[in-house]
């Protein structure tokens, strides 16, 4: 069987703190069979964001780590949620939302950066969604990439 949890090990990232709500909303939600994560910012292992706006502050690749970084502030709340990675079965859909110059046209590759990173803990065949890649004039705090997702999760799964 599949382990997601020893897999990210395998990857020897860390994940940063489960950032906690700056507003009247909740950061992830069960219902059913389905976890809906809320937008996620770069939120780095010392708790600060990475800012920026893509194609004036942050290069193309700078903006596809950050990303990357949104992906594992995602992994964060789903431990914090559900306690292990191994109780997602699959991912099923992912918008990424791009901050960038409004001649920067390559929202696809900065997304990748979060929807690799799901691939590579959950395999090709769950880990790999729907998506959205979008670019916008702004994001709160500047940041480069906010991302949210909607997972399938395994059933009598509840908020820890």
């Amino acid at each position: 069987m599949y382990n997601a949890d020893e897999q990210f090990e395998k990857l020897g990232l860390a994940l940063p703190p489960a950032p906690k709500p700056l507003g009247v909303y909740k950061p992830c939600l069960i219902e059913g069979n389905y976890l809906y994560l809320s937008g996620h910012g770069p939120v780095q292992e010392n708790g600060q964001l990475i800012m920026g706006r893509i194609g004036r502050d942050i290069t193309p690749e700078e903006g596809k780590l950050a990303a990357r970084q949104v992906g594992l502030t995602m992994l964060a709340t789903i431990r914090a949620c559900l306690g292990s990675l191994n109780k997602v079965k699959k991912v099923i859909k992912v918008f990424g939302m791009v901050n960038c110059t409004s001649e920067f046209e390559r929202h696809p590759y900065i997304i990748n950066g979060c929807s690799e990173l799901f691939a590579s803990v959950w395999g090709d065949k769950n880990g790999i969604g729907t998506r959205s890649a979008v670019g916008f004039g702004s994001l709160p705090d500047n940041i480069p990439v906010e991302i949210e997702a909607l997972f399938e999760i395994e059933e009598n799964v509840h908020n820890k």
